[in-house]
């Protein structure tokens, strides 16, 4: 049984169920109770404050690798040192390796357990995983010894590969041990998954993405031990800081991109390249190292013979490299937070009409705003590569943004591009620094870093259309039946509805309590000490909430609660409107509204007809039927009137006249939770002379009553309309009960025809294309 202290999926869902019963039966003592024991306890690792603790550790593992790309069989060929420190305060008599590369392995699991349907439509991977496999592919571990050459023991789970230790490796010791390997590169278009090969049949020739391709050390901490947890494609990664030493023998013509920084450019470089390398350490634009002409040509054939690149990387958790002859290479020397960085991009010549004009550029931006928002970017370096997926690693990333064959393209591939440069860029911070267990919480990392890219997204450009971070957005998601939906904290391998709930839902949440609960300033700090606490360290939920408190002095459990641990959705109404006005005692006043309620009382249809019509009424007719009251002002203010009035305003303190004289206005409002997720009332106020205000009233006045609240507001001027959330910051389900009188909604052909007008901001449309064509 696994050692979690931290209760995910189903398990939270009952704890959450539990909680609720804090108080049964009550309209209160529930959403706003303390996390208690939902959250791991404190102790000397962990703080309560949220920072890591007086006795923190955590493991550490170097690599030195050595391995060899075969072109022609598509095969890795790899030998590795692993340097592996035991910081904990265990004795450990063995060590997990991951083995990632063989969840494409015919016996996995994960080739088994998925469900599958049949569609009209199907794609290649899709028949794939259907389809018994017939390829070779998975780790073959061809040699396993300690640093003396002697063979040690282990066992391949899967995934998963242990190595019995020939003695215990107690706290403070070091391991050193050897492994030999390789394994086929699969068809990442084809058969699916982060790393392999995409082959272009129409120059014969191969874009190899290399990820998760070497044996690594699992992650063991504090919190849980080993993270071994089986890779099976979905939940991502947790891995172990530390130095590396990558030495990749590739055929002569393909260029190497990789994370860390290349120590051997003057030998695999043409004088051209490198001079234009050092060119770029100093331009304001981007540079092409390697050009596009050079690429073209180098795709016209395919070398026999072989370079060696070098690189090295200090303090990063994991390595990947990208190698083809056809790719174009362009730097851009960026920088950030004082430090230069160079900005780089490595594209084909299909993706060459966007990348040569924004990739760096983007990535540059990516690390500006990152670091402004987070820590300043520690790397000397950051990568995007086009290669048709999205998926990022330390220093390098791969995105996807081709052109058409004509070079247009449409704006929504430019922004789809800008947009995935920008996250995975970005997954840099999240979980390349602060470094997150993705096996066990993928929001931690993708809801984190979809925060912080809905940010640069705006920075980048005010109309940038974020699909994910505005409230409104997540109302779809939000609203859908409850058993379709999961908590936040479900583990990876157990969502179902992947992209909002580990995505989008945590991002919406963080732009939420920074731009509507918090407050920038107050947000913004705590994110940031956030990030500074835990950068290079492996934190946990726990962490990140208590921190975000710790630094702010805001109660956030409730909304925890609400956004992470829970499904229900926001769905407040505003029920209610009841207006006041003082009765000041002022006798003309008085008068005056008696006269206006006596006519009300007498108005009705037949009067005005009658009235119409020209009716004789018969004590006109007949005077004689006329006496006092016929012509008595039944309104008039009598002189007694006037005197106590006079009297009782005199005696009034100056407080008490000012109050008199402001003839304030006064609505009780009531409101009804009826989603559940209790959130602050915004109330947009609309008077009758056009005028607006705005009130903003905390979360907190649902404590005492979490289903329905009244409160009272004192306005100088009459109102003429209430609306609730009126800029859509709470991700309300329901506008249509939001507002006082109701408003009329449009109807969904009428919104069709509205959003129809927009054209190639978001569809596959291409005027580009068009206007090239006239």
């Amino acid at each position: 049984m696994r050692k979690q202290l931290y209760l995910t999926g189903v398990l939270f869902c009952s704890l959450l169920s539990l909680q609720a019963q804090n108080n049964p039966g009550s309209n209160h003592g529930n959403r706003f109770e303390q996390l208690g024991t939902m959250l791991q306890s404190p102790n000397m690792y962990r703080s309560a404050s949220g920072a890591p603790g007086p006795k923190y550790w955590q493991q550490r593992a170097d690599y030195d690798i050595e391995a060899q790309l075969d072109d022609a069989k598509q095969q890795l060929n790899g030998t590795e040192t692993i340097t592996y420190f035991n910081n904990s305060p265990d004795p450990l008599t063995y060590l997990w390796l991951q083995l990632d590369e063989n969840e494409h392995d015919a016996n996995s699991d994960n080739q088994r357990f998925n469900e599958s349907k049949m569609s009209d439509k199907m794609t290649m991977a899709a028949l794939n995983s259907i389809l018994p496999t017939h390829q070779d592919l998975g780790v073959k571990i061809v040699k396993l010894t300690d640093a003396d050459g002697k063979a040690l023991s282990y066992t391949i789970n899967q995934t998963m590969m242990r190595i019995d230790l020939p003695k215990p490796l107690m706290p403070g010791e070091k391991f050193r041990f050897k492994v030999n390997w390789w394994y086929h590169l699969s068809d990442r278009m084809t058969v699916g998954g982060r790393g392999g090969y995409e082959y272009f049949p129409e120059d014969k020739n191969y874009l190899y993405t290399i990820t998760q391709w070497y044996p690594r050390l699992a992650v063991y901490a504090d919190f849980q031990g080993w993270q071994n947890k089986q890779f099976t494609g979905r939940g991502e990664f947790a891995l172990a800081f530390g130095n590396y030493k990558v030495r990749m023998t590739v055929p002569a013509d393909h260029v190497v991109g990789a994370t860390g920084e290349c120590q051997n450019y003057k030998e695999v470089l043409s004088p051209a390249q490198l001079q234009r390398w050092q060119q770029a350490q100093s331009n304001k634009e981007p540079v092409e190292v390697v050009t596009l002409d050079e690429a073209k040509k180098a795709m016209q054939g395919h070398a026999s013979n072989t370079k060696t690149w070098v690189y090295e990387a200090q303090n990063v958790r994991d390595f990947a490299w990208v190698s083809s002859r056809r790719l174009v290479w362009d730097a851009l020397a960026t920088q950030v937070e004082g430090n230069k960085v160079m900005a780089m991009s490595y594209y084909g010549p299909e993706a060459y009409p966007l990348y040569r004009r924004y990739s760096s550029k983007v990535v540059a931006h990516t690390l500006q705003s990152y670091s402004h928002h987070t820590i300043p970017y520690p790397y000397p370096v950051a990568i995007s590569v086009e290669a048709a997926n999205g998926m990022e690693y330390p220093m390098i990333c791969f995105n996807y943004g081709r052109a058409d064959k004509d070079g247009t393209y449409s704006e929504a591939t430019k922004n789809g591009m800008i947009g995935v440069i920008t996250h995975e860029v970005g997954h840099n911070f999240f979980p390349m620094i602060v470094n997150s267990d993705e096996r066990q919480w993928t929001w931690m990392d993708e809801g984190l870093n979809t925060f912080c890219q809905f940010m640069a997204e705006q920075e980048w450009d005010s109309n940038f259309p974020s699909s994910r971070g505005p409230a409104h957005k997540i109302v779809d998601y939000m609203k859908m039946p409850k058993d379709q939906l999961e908590p936040v904290m479900t583990n990876s391998e157990n969502i179902v509805q992947f992209g909002p709930n580990a995505y989008a839902k945590p991002a919406t949440a963080l732009n939420i309590l920074r731009e509507t609960v918090m407050g920038r300033e107050l947000f913004d700090f705590a994110f940031r000490e956030y990030a500074r606490r835990w950068a290079f360290k492996h934190p946990t939920p726990a962490d990140f909430f208590r921190t975000m408190e710790d630094a702010s002095a805001v109660d956030l459990d409730w909304f925890w609660r609400g956004w992470f641990f829970g499904t229900e959705p926001v769905d407040i109404s505003l029920d209610s409107v009841k207006w006041y006005r003082m009765d000041g005692k002022d006798p003309n006043e008085t008068a005056k509204a008696a006269r206006a309620a006596y006519e009300k009382n007498l108005d009705q249809v037949a009067r005005q007809k009658n009235k119409a019509a020209g009716i004789k009424y018969a004590v006109d007719q007949d005077t004689s039927l006329q006496d006092f009251y016929s012509k008595w002002n039944r309104f008039g203010v009598s002189q007694e009137d006037k005197a106590a009035y006079e009297q009782l305003y005199s005696g009034l303190t100056p407080a008490e006249k000012a109050l008199y004289d402001s003839k304030k206005n006064f609505y009780e409002v009531t409101f009804s939770n009826k989603g559940g997720l209790v959130m602050p009332l915004i109330i947009e106020w609309t008077f009758t002379d056009g005028t607006k205000e705005t009130d903003r009233i905390s979360a907190y006045i649902w404590r005492k009553n979490e289903n329905q609240v009244t409160k009272v507001f004192a306005k100088d001027k009459q109102v003429a309309s209430i609306k609730l959330d009126p800029l859509r910051e709470t991700a309300d389900i329901d506008e249509a009960n939001n507002s006082w009188p109701r408003e009329a909604a449009p109807s969904r052909f009428e919104l069709f025809k509205a959003a129809a007008t927009v054209r190639g901001a978001s569809t596959g449309d291409n005027p580009m294309k068009k206007a090239n064509t006239k």
